[in-house]
C-alpha cells in the first residue's frame, strides 16, 4: 500500500487538481490524506475572517465526505502563509506523522504567494524530511517521499511538463460534487472574483449549480485535449503532474499505480 499526501495552499486547491487522481488510487486500496495548509478565511467578498474560517472548515468536510478521504489542515490563516521556519517545522512533523511516498503539490511559480509559498514549504521539506536532527522530536523519514506539482499554465522560469497522466472520467461526477461542496467559493467568491455573470445572475442555486457543473467539465477536459499522448485513447477528463526532482525518486511500482 502506498500513501499519497496531497497538500494544497488552501481548502479546494487539491479538489481541482487531484481529487480524481485521490478516488482512483483508494479505490485501488492506496491511503490518500488531503492537507490544506490555510484554513481559506481570505476568500469572501462580504464575509469576515472568523465566519468565513467556519464555513470553510465546514465545506472542507463535507468535500472529504464526498471523496472518502481524511482531509486536514495546518489552520494557518489564507493570505498569510510564508515559508519560513517555524511553518517548516509544522509541515516537517506533519509530513513525517504520514510518512507519504509521495507528496502532490503545487509549483512555485504560481500567481498566488499561498500557492508559492506551500510548493516552496514541501521543497524546503523535501531533503530535510530525512534529517533526524531537525524537528527531533518526530522521527525522521528513511526515505524521501517523490514530490509531484499539479498543472498550471506558467511559463517562467519553466513551462509545465505532464510526466505523469492520470484518467479519471470514471470519478469525474463525484469529482465536481466534491468540488461544488466549496459554495462559498464557487457559487459567491470565485463567481464575484473572476465575474461570471452566468453564476451570479442565475435566478436559483440549482441553476447556478448546473452552470458551475457545465464550466467543471470543460476544466476538466483540459488535461487531456493539452496533452493527448499522455492518456490512453478516448480519455475526457484527466488530471497531470510533473516530477520534482527534489523530491525521491520515481518508481515504475508508483508510476503504474497512478498511470494503470
Amino acid at each position: 500500500m502506498l500513501t499519497f499526501l496531497m497538500i494544497g495552499a488552501h481548502p479546494d486547491d487539491m479538489d481541482l487538481e487531484a481529487s480524481g487522481l485521490a478516488m482512483r488510487m483508494k479505490e485501488k486500496g492506496h491511503r490518500v490524506v488531503f492537507l490544506s495548509a490555510t484554513n481559506g478565511n481570505a476568500g469572501h467578498m462580504s464575509m469576515g475572517r472568523e465566519e468565513l474560517r467556519t464555513r470553510r472548515l465546514k465545506e472542507m468536510e463535507k468535500a472529504a465526505s464526498v471523496f472518502g478521504l481524511p482531509y486536514d489542515t495546518l489552520d494557518i490563516d489564507d493570505g498569510y502563509l510564508t515559508a519560513d521556519l517555524p511553518t517548516r517545522e509544522k509541515l516537517m512533523r506533519y509530513i513525517r506523522t504520514v510518512k507519504p511516498d509521495v507528496i502532490i503539490t503545487h509549483r512555485s511559480c504560481d500567481y498566488h504567494p499561498d500557492h508559492r509559498a506551500c510548493g516552496q514549504l514541501v521543497c524546503d521539506c523535501s531533503y530535510m524530511v530525512g534529517v533526524p536532527l531537525f524537528c527531533p522530536d518526530v522521527p525522521a523519514l528513511r526515505k524521501a517521499p517523490v514530490i509531484l506539482f499539479t498543472e498550471d499554465r506558467f511559463t517562467q522560469p519553466a513551462p509545465f511538463r505532464a510526466d505523469i497522466a492520470v484518467a479519471c472520467d470514471a470519478f469525474i461526477e463525484r469529482k465536481i460534487d466534491g468540488v461544488l461542496q466549496h459554495e462559498s467559493q464557487f457559487f459567491e467568491w470565485l463567481a464575484y472574483d473572476g465575474n461570471w455573470t452566468e453564476v451570479l445572475n442565475s435566478k436559483s442555486h440549482e441553476e447556478a449549480e448546473g452552470i458551475l457543473r457545465s464550466q467543471l467539465r470543460r476544466r476538466f477536459m483540459g488535461p487531456a485535449a493539452r496533452f493527448p499522448d499522455r492518456f490512453p485513447t478516448g480519455t475526457q477528463f484527466g488530471e497531470v503532474f510533473q516530477i520534482d526532482e527534489y523530491g525521491g525518486e520515481m518508481t515504475e511500482e508508483i508510476r503504474q499505480a497512478m498511470e494503470g
